[in-house]
């Protein structure tokens, strides 16, 4: 294997995953993160078993799932109610249908995982304080340019640097994504501080008209997580760090079930960010430069997809560029070519969720939650087989 250097713009999960997957296959790599340190928000993350068949090929499994709270249950419910519409059971149920476990995980704990198991396998391959504003190319390989000057050079450059990524901006050009009318709150909440009303051990969605919520358990079951999205127009920035209010939450979600109330009202902060769509791009590579993760297909969180995704693009990339490493403009466009259909499909399934969960009248309540009512007491497993075509395949076969 040719000891090629890869440069990897982001130290997020799909620029730490990418650089596992390429140190997997011989390469050389550096993750240029322009942070002081790796770290996320709080947030919580649903990892499927899609995801994890990459993370096993990868070695870090045990690492991440001694990490995490493994669901009972994927469920939905009334948001006002409680009452429940389907459960499909999760556990050794999930293992046993898609193969790998489903687990939930704090997302800093997912950071951290990845990021202690490229410090063991390549020592030194993470560069802080490194924001990279543009990139040179030619024939050889690929110059970066970082903000304080420094230039880095290396075979190829993966533009893992998220939603506002600027290898894409120089790429492609600026972009003007559409804002879906949607607000999302999240919060973390100690599961002490619930009591009665902590939600249930699954991974839940509760539905309203214009605006539905997500619950479940992380770090082995001691927090809650809370995400809650609300059709509204007043705000539209597109942040993980920006906060509201408690107030302004408990408004949005007036007269919910006491699970939802309380999750809010214990919160210690409410982050909010406003929701955008993007369309698939025509490329996510030119020459020796390419996209992954939210980069190139940035993911509506109504699938849950969102990270899973970027975790299989950057082993498909890594496998590709190491098949094609003697033409790495072809191998990256091999690369695109093998990850566009499915992002481009759980994209719009991530969409149509949007409309599933937000029914705004009681014919649409009834059309749209009877049939999955019905399927869930008499065949649940209808519904499991609607997520096999995402949770069943194993890109690292």
């Amino acid at each position: 294997m040719a000891n090629q250097r890869i440069l990897i713009a982001g130290g997020g999960l799909g620029g730490l995953a990418a650089a596992l997957a390429l140190d997997r296959f011989g390469f050389e790599v550096c993750v240029l993160e322009q942070a002081a340190a790796l770290a996320e928000v709080g947030a919580g993350i649903q990892l499927s078993p899609n995801g994890m068949k990459v993370l096993s090929a990868l070695g870090v499994a045990d690492r991440v799932a001694a990490l995490a709270f493994r669901p009972e249950a994927l469920e939905m419910r009334f948001g006002e109610t409680g009452r429940t519409i389907f459960r499909v059971s999760a556990g050794a149920a999930a293992e046993r249908r898609w193969g790998a476990p489903y687990l939930h995980l704090h997302r800093a704990d997912l950071i951290a995982a990845l990021e202690a198991a490229l410090n063991e396998r390549a020592p030194g391959a993470i560069r802080l304080g490194a924001r990279v504003v543009a990139y040179e190319q030619d024939g050889a390989g690929v110059t970066v340019l970082l903000a304080d000057g420094a230039r880095v050079a290396g075979a190829a450059l993966i533009g893992a640097d998220g939603i506002h990524s600027a290898v894409r901006a120089q790429m492609l050009g600026p972009e003007a994504p559409r804002f879906t009318g949607n607000l999302a709150w999240r919060a973390v909440v100690p599961m002490e501080r619930l009591g009665a009303d902590a939600p249930p051990p699954t991974a839940c969605v509760w539905v309203g008209a214009r605006r539905h919520a997500v619950t479940y358990r992380l770090r082995r079951g001691t927090l809650a997580n809370f995400v809650g999205v609300v059709e509204r127009s007043d705000w539209r920035e597109e942040s993980w760090t920006a906060r509201g209010t408690r107030a302004e939450v408990l408004g949005d979600f007036e007269g919910w079930h006491p699970i939802i109330r309380t999750l809010i009202e214990k919160a210690d902060a409410q982050f909010r960010w406003a929701l955008f769509d993007r369309a698939p791009l025509p490329q996510w590579s030119a020459g020796r430069v390419a996209l992954l993760g939210d980069a190139c297909h940035p993911m509506l969180p109504f699938m849950a997809q969102g990270a899973v995704m970027a975790i299989e693009d950057a082993y498909v990339l890594a496998r590709r560029v190491s098949e094609g490493q003697d033409d790495i403009p072809s191998a990256l466009e091999a690369y695109f070519a093998a990850r566009i259909a499915r992002t481009a499909s759980v994209q719009a399934r991530a969409r149509a969720n949007g409309e599933r969960f937000h029914q705004r009248t009681a014919l649409g309540r009834l059309t749209t939650y009877g049939p999955m009512w019905l399927a869930g007491r008499l065949a649940p497993s209808l519904i499991a087989a609607r997520q096999d075509s995402i949770y069943g395949l194993d890109v690292t076969a």
